[in-house]
C-alpha cells in the first residue's frame, strides 16, 4: 500500500502524514491505530484525512481514530478542531446522520434471570421500537410540536412523560444543546423527521441486550461507579441517530455551501464533499443552528426508545422499571460539531470540534461532566458488531492529545455490497441463534451487511484506543439479543 509508506511512526499506535505529504496541508494528519489496523484501512482514509488537513482554520492536527474508514468528505473516525475566527464548518465533517450516538442502560437482573425471557423480550422490543428504512414512531406530533422538540430535545420528552429527570443529567449536553433554532430548518427536513421520533432506522443501528461477564470487567471500581455491579449483569445498549431529518439538514446546507464557498468566501477545497463555510458567516451560523436541531432530535429519539425499552422490561418481568434498576449509564453522541475549550500550545482556546464517527471522551474534572462522573471521567460507549460485543470505556487526561476524542465503533472493512455477496441473512440469523444470540431484523439483506466479519475486530480497535491514550477499558459486553434495522 503506497500511502502507508508515507506514514511516519510517531509512537507504537500513533502515525502521521506530514504537511509535506500533500500541497495545501496546513497541519499534519495524525492516525491513531495499531500496525494491523493501519494495514486494514482503505487508502481513501489517508487521502481524506490529508484533505481535511487543508481546511482553513484547522488547529493542531487532522485526526483519525482507530476505527477509521472512508466516508463522505471526512473519513469516518475523523476529528478536526477549527479556530473560530479563521475556521470553517463542514457538514462532511459531521456526517449526514447528525448525532448518531449510543445509549447504555443498566438493569439489576442477571443473565440467569433474563435467559428464560430472552425471546419474548426481543420480540416485544422489535414490535415496540420500529426499525428499518422509513419506519415511523408512535409519538404523533404537529409540525409546530416537532419544532419544539428539535429545540428542546430530551427535555421535551421528560416533560411529556417519556423519561426521568436523571436521564437528562446522564445525557451529553443534558439532552439539549443550546442554540438550536427551528427557523433554520427547511420544511422538507421537518417532513422527513416528524414521524421518526422513537425509531431505530436501518444500517448499523441496533438495540441490543448484553451481558457483562465477570472476566470482562477490567476496572471493578469504575464499573461499579457506572452501575455495573453484579456478576453476569444484563444491560441494554442502543445505537441510532437523527434519521432522515439529519440527512436533510446536512443535504440542504451542502448545496448552499457549494454555491457560496468559493464565489463569496474564496474557499478552495480538494474535494467537493468537504464543502464548507466560515463558522461566523450567515450560511455557517444557519447550518450550525439547524445542525443543533438535529442533535436535539436525536437525543429525543433515543429518549423515547429508552421509554419503550423500560415499558417492555416492566411488562415481561411484572415489575417497575425502577425496581428493575433500569438506569442510564450515559448517552454519548458521535457525528457532531461543538464549541469546546481546549489547550493549544499552552493557551486555552475556544474551538469548533468536528467529530465524525468519533466520540467525545472528557477526562476527570472537566466541565460538562455529570457530577457523579466528575472524579471518574466520562463514560465512553463503543459499539461492536452484532456478533462480537461492545465496550464501556472511560475518558482519561491523556485524551487531551485528540481534543478528548476517541473511537466510536468497530469500523467497516468492506462495503455493504460485498457483505451481501458473502453472506445470506437467513443463514446468518440461524448461525447466530445457534451461538446464543437471538436476532430480529426488518431485512435479511440488511442483516447480511452487518455480519461480524464485515467489521474490524472490536478488541483490536479498543486495544489501539487504550494504547494510544485516548480512553481506557472498563467493561466488555457480550450480545445475547438484538433488534436490527
Amino acid at each position: 500500500m503506497a500511502l502507508v509508506r508515507s506514514l511516519e511512526k510517531v509512537a507504537d499506535t500513533v502515525w502521521e502524514l506530514p504537511v509535506t505529504y500533500k500541497d495545501g496541508m496546513r497541519v499534519p494528519a495524525r492516525i491513531f491505530a495499531t500496525e494491523q489496523l493501519i494495514k486494514e484501512m482503505d487508502e481513501a482514509v489517508f487521502d481524506q484525512i490529508s484533505n481535511v488537513a487543508t481546511l482553513p482554520g484547522i488547529t493542531k492536527y487532522a485526526m483519525c481514530m482507530p476505527d477509521g474508514h472512508s466516508g463522505y468528505g471526512f473519513p469516518i473516525g475523523g476529528v478536526a478542531a477549527m479556530d473560530l475566527k479563521t475556521g470553517v464548518i463542514s457538514p462532511g465533517g459531521i456526517g449526514f446522520d447528525i448525532n448518531c450516538g449510543m445509549r447504555l442502560v443498566t438493569t439489576n437482573l442477571s443473565w440467569d434471570e433474563v435467559k428464560p425471557h430472552l425471546t419474548r423480550l426481543v420480540d416485544r422490543l422489535y414490535q415496540r421500537v420500529p426499525a428499518g428504512v422509513g419506519s415511523t414512531g408512535f409519538v404523533k406530533l404537529t409540525r409546530d410540536e416537532f419544532r419544539t422538540v428539535i429545540e428542546q430535545g430530551s427535555r421535551w420528552c421528560v416533560r411529556n412523560g417519556y423519561g426521568r429527570p436523571e436521564d437528562l443529567e446522564l445525557t451529553e449536553e443534558n439532552g439539549c444543546i443550546a442554540g438550536a433554532d427551528a427557523a433554520a430548518v427547511s420544511e422538507q427536513a421537518i417532513s422527513r423527521g416528524i414521524n421518526q421520533i422513537g425509531t431505530l432506522g436501518s444500517g448499523n443501528h441496533y438495540l441490543e441486550i448484553q451481558v457483562a461477564a465477570p472476566e470482562n470487567v477490567f476496572d471493578r471500581k469504575v464499573a461499579g461507579q457506572f452501575g455495573v455491579t453484579i456478576p453476569n449483569q444484563v444491560v441494554v445498549m442502543f445505537h441510532c441517530g437523527s434519521r432522515g431529518f439529519g440527512h436533510q439538514v446536512a443535504s440542504d446546507s451542502l448545496q448552499i455551501f457549494l454555491k457560496v464557498m468559493e464565489s463569496k468566501y474564496g474557499i478552495r477545497i480538494l474535494d467537493r464533499e468537504l464543502a464548507s463555510a466560515p463558522i461566523n458567516s450567515p450560511e455557517g451560523q444557519r447550518y450550525f443552528s439547524a445542525m443543533k436541531c438535529a442533535l436535539n432530535m436525536s437525543f429525543a429519539n433515543r429518549q423515547v426508545i429508552l421509554h419503550r425499552v423500560r415499558e417492555v422490561f416492566s411488562e415481561v418481568f411484572g415489575r417497575s422499571a425502577e425496581d428493575l434498576g433500569m438506569h442510564m449509564v450515559y448517552d454519548v453522541a458521535h457525528n457532531t460539531a461543538k464549541l469546546e475549550r481546549h489547550l493549544v500550545n499552552g493557551e486555552e482556546r475556544e474551538l469548533l470540534v468536528h467529530r465524525k464517527g468519533a466520540t467525545r471522551a472528557f477526562g476527570p474534572g472537566m466541565p460538562g461532566l455529570p457530577e457523579r462522573y466528575r472524579d471518574t471521567g466520562q463514560p465512553v460507549i463503543i459499539g461492536g458488531s452484532m456478533e462480537t460485543g461492545s465496550y464501556l470505556l472511560v475518558g482519561i487526561p491523556e485524551g487531551a492529545q485528540s481534543f478528548y476524542s476517541t473511537a466510536h465503533g468497530s469500523g467497516r472493512t468492506m462495503s455493504r455490497t460485498k457483505a451481501r455477496k458473502l453472506w445470506r441473512g437467513q443463514t446468518l440469523q440461524k448461525d447466530m441463534e445457534a451461538r446464543g444470540i437471538y436476532v430480529r431484523t426488518t431485512s435479511f439483506s440488511g442483516l447480511a451487511e452487518e455480519a461480524g466479519d464485515a467489521y474490524k475486530s472490536i478488541d483490536e480497535v479498543v486495544t489501539a484506543t487504550e494504547l494510544a491514550g485516548l480512553s481506557r477499558r472498563v467493561v466488555r459486553f457480550i450480545p445475547v439479543g438484538n433488534v436490527k434495522g
